[in-house]
């Protein structure tokens, strides 16, 4: 199997989708194994895919972003109207950026998947649990290979829709049913902006197709292409929950764990951080859009990492933390460094997905996700912690785990490339990522227990569950090393897979500065000092900072107050507008248009209908009275 067989990829998990959602109820076990064996063939086909690129690229058959790299493709003629004057083709493309994401999208789900086989024992729709997680990983490969715009976004489409099914998955919840909601229509309002982006790019070129459209960049209006890249990115803020569109994804968490790590981890929110760096040759020619980008990633990740330092709820803290980590790869794609958001994007995927899986071990075993009521756990789940720390210093960016080496990446690229304001508000959230994450796993399993009930009744998940975390916690060790030729080669890829991911996608490989590397080490080790001296034992120290700045924990606790902006906007505009529409719709339109049209018909009706007595007399009085009006008007206007 080659790249031009990468078509398999999603039709394989599309095909189990169609399986288990139909017969789950005849199958053993309701047909978690048909969705697991489903996406471990996956798995095994991204890693012929992935060396078949390899070959070519090191043969100097393929390069990224050019007319060279459609030897790749595979594409289907689907629609041809007018003999070639308007077509749509089914196609998939596979370059560098795919390399990345297909690799993240298999394993992570593959370990999702084998997760929930004991997180989700005993639930009622089981079965439907996983045939949805195989729509959604359908979806998602669909996006990623993806060779035009149209097919994209369908694919865009289709993973909010698994979203809004996987986070509603316990609809009997209302709070999940909300959340659910919130999470399909804040996505769909950016999604309006995408699609008006993908018609504008189609319109001023003539093509869906992504290389097409790259090529031809240059020669749109750059007004035209700067409004059009901002539709686009409207699309990317709003599925990657960056500001001002963010407000979805901590409400999200009210899904299963493992959908959070999956979905809200690893593969969905990062599906934005995809989009951009997919069209950055595009971005390139509109750079005012690009430093939107920058911009938008900066205030994101400040505000996220803000608001996960005084969150209570395990759950929270990590989705504050996965939008902070977006905005670092937002920066970067703002100053132009594919390179260090995918390398971010790849590391990231692992370390997070493991802390949501630990989080979700925790609450497995103590049925309480509120960090203030747990404490202590490290002697109780000793393989979840030791799990969930390393990921959390990987987070943290504590050398040599994969977070400091993609992180040290968007760092450097910074420094380099944006102002040094930027640089230094970017360098400061770091070391406040340190602090937060810190505080997470003081809280969760250092310090003393504040709930002696929930404490003596935890213990450690079964193996089905600590087999994924175990995995996880090696790649997030492990994972950052790819960037390095010598480890890349002695695994069989020619020219390193250092190489392969990150110069194949924009001509850049990877970088290492050694005072920046020591100055991002002593930064994060401080946030873990200062996370340390402030929630060990029973964080008293903590306790009294809050009333050092009552008003800032206010403001951080209430997200800002960007929830009740929205809310009394929806109340007070939306639903005022609301009222007026349907009092117009109901007594202008209805009442007086539709209903007073019909009633005054019919009232004409009732008095013409006296005009008929059938009496001839009466007839020929009106003929006569009608001859004389008429010669009276003709002989009045002569």
């Amino acid at each position: 199997m080659g790249m031009e067989q990468a078509w398999l990829l999603p039709a394989i998990p599309a095909a189990v989708f169609v399986v288990v959602a139909l017969f789950h109820r005849l199958l053993p076990r309701q047909g978690d194994w048909v969705a697991i064996f489903g996406m471990a063939a996956v798995t095994v086909l991204s890693v012929f895919v992935i060396v078949d690129f390899q070959g070519a690229f090191s043969g100097g058959e393929f390069i990224a972003g050019t007319e060279g790299a459609s030897k790749n493709a595979w594409s289907y003629e689907w629609v041809n109207i007018g003999d070639g004057f308007f077509t749509i083709d089914i196609s998939t493309f596979v370059d560098a950026i795919t390399i990345v994401m297909i690799t993240v999208v298999s394993i992570v789900t593959l370990l999702v998947m084998v997760y929930s086989v004991g997180y989700m024992r005993g639930e009622a729709r089981y079965g439907w649990y996983f045939a949805l997680l195989s729509f959604f990983s359908a979806a998602m490969l669909t996006l990623v290979t993806s060779g035009n715009l149209l097919m994209l976004y369908l694919a865009w489409e289709a993973v909010g829709l698994g979203s809004y099914l996987l986070i509603g998955f316990w609809w009997e919840r209302q709070s999940a049913a909300e959340a659910a909601k919130k999470a399909f229509i804040t996505t769909r309002i950016g999604d309006v902006g995408l699609l008006t982006g993908i018609i504008l790019l189609w319109r001023a070129t003539g093509s869906f197709d992504i290389q097409t459209i790259i090529e031809r960049a240059g020669t749109i209006d750059e007004t035209y292409l700067t409004v059009t890249m901002l539709f686009i990115l409207a699309g990317a803020i709003g599925k990657s929950a960056q500001f001002p569109l963010h407000v979805w994804l901590p409400d999200a968490m009210e899904g299963p764990t493992p959908v959070s790590a999956l979905i809200h981890a690893a593969t969905m929110v990062v599906a934005g951080v995809y989009l951009v760096a997919r069209l950055m040759p595009v971005f390139d020619h509109v750079l005012i859009a690009r430093d939107v980008v920058l911009y938008i990633g900066l205030i994101t990740t400040v505000m996220a990492a803000g608001m996960a330092l005084v969150s209570n709820d395990i759950k929270r803290v990590l989705a504050y933390s996965t939008m902070s980590q977006i905005g670092f790869m937002f920066v970067a794609l703002g100053v132009g460094s594919v390179t260090a958001a995918m390398f971010h994007l790849l590391t990231h995927a692992f370390f997070k997905s493991l802390l949501f899986l630990g989080a979700g071990s925790v609450i497995h075993s103590t049925e309480q996700q509120e960090v203030e009521r747990l404490g202590g756990l490290r002697s109780k789940m000793p393989i979840t912690a030791g799990t969930f720390m390393i990921g959390g210093l990987a987070l943290a960016g504590i050398v040599p785990l994969a977070g400091f080496w993609s992180k040290d990446e968007i760092l450097l690229a910074t420094q380099g490339e944006a102002h040094v304001i930027v640089f230094g508000i970017l360098a400061a959230t770091a070391m406040l990522t340190a602090i937060y994450t810190t505080r997470l796993i003081m809280l969760t399993f250092v310090s003393e227990p504040r709930d002696r009930h929930v404490h003596e009744h935890a213990h450690e998940s079964p193996p089905v569950m600590i087999i994924p975390l175990v995995m996880l916690a090696t790649l997030s060790v492990v994972a950052g090393f790819v960037a390095f030729e010598r480890i890349g080669e002695a695994l069989g890829f020619t020219g390193g897979i250092g190489a392969l991911v990150f110069t194949g996608a924009r001509g850049h490989g990877f970088e290492f500065d050694q005072t920046l590397a020591l100055g991002a080490t002593v930064s994060a080790l401080a946030g873990v000092a200062i996370g340390i001296f402030y929630w060990h034992g029973r964080a008293e120290r903590a306790e009294r900072a809050r009333s050092w700045a009552p008003e800032l924990h206010a403001l951080l606790v209430n997200r800002f107050y960007i929830d009740h902006l929205y809310q009394g906007v929806i109340d007070r505009a939306v639903m005022g507008l609301s009222a007026i529409v349907l009092w117009f719709d109901r007594f202008v339109i209805n009442e007086s248009g539709i209903d007073g049209g019909a009633q005054s018909i019919g009232y004409a009706g009732l008095r013409l209908k006296f005009l008929q007595t059938g009496r001839i007399p009466n007839y020929a009085l009106a003929m006569a009275v009608g001859v004389v009006a008429i010669a009276l008007v003709a002989f009045g206007t002569r």
